[in-house]
């Protein structure tokens, strides 16, 4: 399998993605519609997200409930904006169908990605750090899904522009997109099965204690404290879902260790809320309790290595991303080099 690296840079089309559902408005974001109804005696006492999922049934919740607290939605002439009000049988009800900014973020944008392998099924990216993979709030727009749509006319086709797992903004290295439906479906399936072997480099403070490989087996779920946070929790007491990591030691210093990570679940920070737990934070995770070190400004850690039997035609397929430059600058000034036969786990 070819793993030479090229940079392809494709000009916006014009096509917008129909697959996802809240992109209603994404095609004329200029538009806004205003709608007025009687509330019928059936909707009497209803929650009113609800009544208007079944007064304009072609829209989505989601989206009728963010025109809610947006104040597009106005009751007896004033405006209400929580989607759980209740509402009486004849309020007079208006609601203004305007574009949202969830709604126009489904676009095609222009960027250079890093595409390490291509076919008529699937891609392989090698993300920078800093790159948000979705939309999301705060970001919605110059994201990886906004590149994909630029560069790939099939990914207006396949929900999420065929993005079937993510890497936080400041991890770099490695995503498989799809391309296809089947090679989409095929492999959600797999990563579910943990058929899909995803390897990590982490750079985290303090020298590395006791076996130099270790299965961290730890639940995770969001920090009661910090909901931007995650965090280790015990399944009898707290929602989580079950996490495993294995960890293994390519250097040591006094300060700092060289690690790799093998994930074998996927939940949200898992390498990053693992290593904290350990006492061992990465480099510049400052939501984790991590410092930065060695010009270093974001979180170290790199996706550098995907395995996995293509969804298609089964052949094996196996990719490895460089470390970027500023990781492997960090890891120099940190007197840490990666090892040259890197063995596999």
């Amino acid at each position: 399998m070819n793993q030479a690296h090229s940079i392809i840079s494709a000009a916006p089309f014009s096509a917008v993605p129909t697959s996802e559902p809240d992109d209603e408005l994404a095609d004329d974001a200029g538009a806004a519609e205003s709608r007025g109804f009687a509330l019928p005696a059936a909707q009497h006492g209803a929650r009113l997200d609800r009544a208007l999922v079944e007064l304009v049934p072609e829209f989505s919740r989601n989206y009728l409930s963010q025109l809610v607290a947006d104040g597009a939605v106005r009751l007896n002439g004033t405006a209400v904006t929580k989607p759980a009000h209740k509402v009486r049988a004849g309020d007079a009800l208006v609601i203004e169908l305007r574009p949202t900014p969830m709604s126009q973020a489904f676009v095609p944008q222009a960027m250079d990605l890093n595409v390490v392998y291509q076919d008529e099924h699937l891609a392989v990216i090698d993300k920078p750090a800093g790159l948000v993979v979705h939309p999301a709030p705060g970001h919605w727009s110059g994201t990886l899904l906004n590149g994909l749509l630029a560069h790939d006319t099939r990914a207006a086709q396949l929900p999420r522009a065929g993005i079937v797992h993510r890497l936080d903004k400041d991890t770099s290295g490695l995503m498989v997109v799809a391309r296809s439906r089947a090679a989409m479906d095929a492999l959600v399936a797999r990563i579910a099965a943990r058929e899909v072997r995803r390897e990590y480099v982490a750079l985290a403070h303090r020298a590395w204690r006791g076996p130099a490989e270790r299965e961290v087996d730890a639940a995770i779920g969001r920090d009661a404290r910090n909901r931007l946070r995650m965090a280790v929790v015990d399944l009898d007491r707290s929602a989580g879902k079950p996490a495993q990591t294995l960890f293994q030691l390519l250097q040591n210093t006094e300060q700092f260790s060289l690690l790799r990570g093998l994930l074998r679940t996927g939940r949200t920070h898992q390498i990053r809320v693992h290593l904290a737990h350990l006492g061992h934070p990465l480099v510049a995770d400052a939501l984790y309790g991590g410092a930065p070190a060695a010009g270093l400004a974001r979180q170290a850690l790199h996706a550098r290595r995907l395995a996995f039997a293509h969804p298609i035609t089964g052949q094996a397929v196996d990719f490895t991303a460089p470390l970027p430059a500023d990781l492997a600058a960090a890891l120099a000034g940190c007197g840490l080099t990666m090892p040259p036969d890197d063995a596999v786990i």
